[in-house]
């Protein structure tokens, strides 16, 4: 497809995410040269019927992992993140437009050698876990160098806005955090030129001054993950999805960790209990599983096929007050 005299192309990009134990992973394919991305690859509508299967099939062909669990998260087409996919289709000329999606998995086995590999989500965005309390990056790092970016703009009006951004996305002057701005925080340091990326698309003066906050990515991936993590951080709270992350047995402690891995704070154990008792999605199974040091603790499972077909709600994620 040709537009404007330009070709265009459509890419497929999967965002796989799992949680282990307390760590949130999501599954990477290693590039040449030490880089990771996402697995991804050019929908060829000659091979793909749909764009699911040729997400599918990309996926098995470069991290060796079969997909289960998946919904279409957003499309992509910023200018600038074509190099990747370009070299799969020999086309360096072509405009990329990719579709993202959202896939989860309770499997968190390591695929086959050649394959892709879990990378705990955290390494890409070091300040979204909170679950030790405040990460230290954010005031040692974050705050300074984004309030003197700010101050920087000249209009009186961009400054003030830069500084209201700043203020609400890494919640300064007693906002409250919001877990799902993770988007938004991200696409904020890619514009103050505070991620590699930035430095490597050409938006930083002096590359050797960029900070390269948490882990880069190839192409706009690391973008596309922040997407994903902002949409699964919502999505538990209205949606029972977190039930895809979890093995068929669990433990109410064990789902708590898992939800505290997703969201990146703690929770308050006794209201998270009372709000999942009224959902009515578990139901304990009258087995146990030792916990080495502790008292033996119920095995419970999700009721999938008792909620099939009824309206249904997320988890409550009551947050454990500091102090």
């Amino acid at each position: 497809m040709e537009l404007a005299g330009q070709s265009l192309s459509v890419g497929l990009n999967a965002v796989i995410l799992s949680v282990d134990s307390d760590a949130p992973r999501v599954l990477i394919v290693p590039q040449a040269g030490g880089g990771v991305a996402l697995p991804f690859g050019p929908f060829d509508p000659a091979r793909h019927r749909t764009f699911e299967i040729g997400l599918r099939r990309w996926v098995a062909e470069q991290a060796r992992f079969q997909l289960g669990y998946v919904e279409q998260l957003y499309t992509f087409g910023d200018r600038g993140r074509e190099a990747p996919l370009a070299a799969l289709t020999g086309s360096e000329d072509a405009r990329i437009i990719s579709i993202g999606y959202l896939a989860l998995t309770a499997d968190t086995a390591t695929p086959p050698d050649g394959g892709g590999r879990w990378r705990d989500w955290y390494d890409f965005f070091p300040w979204e876990d909170w679950r030790q309390g405040k990460p230290d990056v954010i005031e040692t790092d974050i705050i300074p160098r984004l309030s003197a970016w700010a101050d920087e703009a000249g209009v009186p009006g961009r400054r003030a806005s830069r500084h209201d951004r700043l203020k609400t996305a890494f919640a300064m002057g007693g906002e409250t955090w919001n877990e799902e701005r993770v988007l938004d925080r991200y696409e904020l340091l890619y514009e103050a030129g505070l991620v590699a990326e930035a430095a490597r698309d050409g938006q930083v003066d002096d590359p050797s001054l960029c900070p390269a906050l948490g882990l880069s990515m190839a192409s706009d991936h690391r973008r596309i993950l922040a997407t994903a993590i902002s949409r699964l951080r919502g999505k538990i709270k209205y949606r029972p999805i977190v039930f895809e992350l979890m093995p068929d047995l669990f433990t109410l402690s064990g789902l708590q960790q898992g939800v505290e891995a997703i969201i990146g704070y703690r929770l308050h154990k006794q209201n998270f209990r009372r709000a999942l008792d009224r959902t009515g999605f578990v139901e304990g199974t009258g087995k146990v599983e030792s916990q080495t040091g502790g008292r033996p603790a119920e095995l419970y499972r999700y009721r999938r096929e008792a909620l099939a077909g009824l309206p249904s709600l997320g988890l409550s994620t009551p947050r454990l007050k500091e102090g």
